[in-house]
């Protein structure tokens, strides 16, 4: 396997375990959502 090759991989497979650690944090939020529509107002627990 060439040098440039495992490089990509690896920047392959942080950008993965980045975007899975950011997707678990988002979940894990607990709070207030808040929405404002033409519908009026919209208030949702986590």
């Amino acid at each position: 396997m060439s040098r440039n090759l495992l490089l990509v991989l690896i920047g392959v497979l942080a950008v993965c375990l980045i975007g899975a650690g950011y997707f678990y944090y988002q979940e894990r939020q607990s709070g207030i959502d808040i929405e404002i529509n033409e519908h009026g107002v919209t208030i949702e627990g986590n």
